[in-house]
């Protein structure tokens, strides 16, 4: 597999990826984006298909906001075992929702999306009940908001300027960026 150089401007993501690989997938956004929404992102795509494409930004703190604040919100008890994580922008995309990016050592539900080999995404509110209680996931993530982008948007809108990585830099950057351990 052949990446453009880090220069380059413009390229078609279906001449790196085809169209369901991008799933797993980080993608970073390039200087010239131009979008101040994903200004320095970091975005992993969570899913990809002929109908759209939704992924999380990975990469953006907020910094006023911890999880143990969005567990008093919905009256969800801690126990000794919790861990304060900080929360972190997902996406511009319903701002309101929340989603947990986690390591698949958590079984989740029937509705946890697998992104990758080593990591699912939840969005119930039973895995923040697991981690506030000391039984969650060895590795989680919360984050508020997502990316979302209708069919064929992603790989050829004008002016996106992405540059994808290979799925085997998710855990180091994940670690580096705050997603528990």
């Amino acid at each position: 597999m052949q990446y453009p150089p880090a220069h380059a401007h413009l390229w078609d993501m279906n001449d790196i990826f085809p169209s369901d690989a991008l799933s797993g997938q980080l993608l970073i956004a390039m200087p010239s984006m131009g979008d101040p929404r994903f200004d320095h992102a970091v975005v992993l795509v969570c899913a990809h298909s002929d109908e759209g494409a939704m992924g999380i930004i990975v990469n953006k703190r907020v910094p006023e906001l911890h999880l143990d604040d969005l567990l008093e919100q919905l009256d969800i008890k801690t126990s000794d075992s919790s861990r304060d994580v900080a929360i972190h922008f997902g996406g511009p995309v319903e701002g309101g929702r929340g989603f947990v990016l986690h390591s698949t050592d958590y079984p989740g539900n029937p509705s946890t999306l697998l992104v990758d080999p080593g990591f699912g995404l939840t969005a119930t509110k039973d895995v923040l009940e697991d981690i506030a209680s000391g039984s969650g996931p060895r590795a989680a993530m919360t984050v508020l908001g997502y990316a979302g982008w209708g069919p064929g948007q992603l790989e050829s809108a004008p002016g996106s300027r992405w540059m994808p990585t290979k799925p085997s830099c998710l855990t180091p950057m994940m670690t580096a960026n705050g997603l528990v351990r």
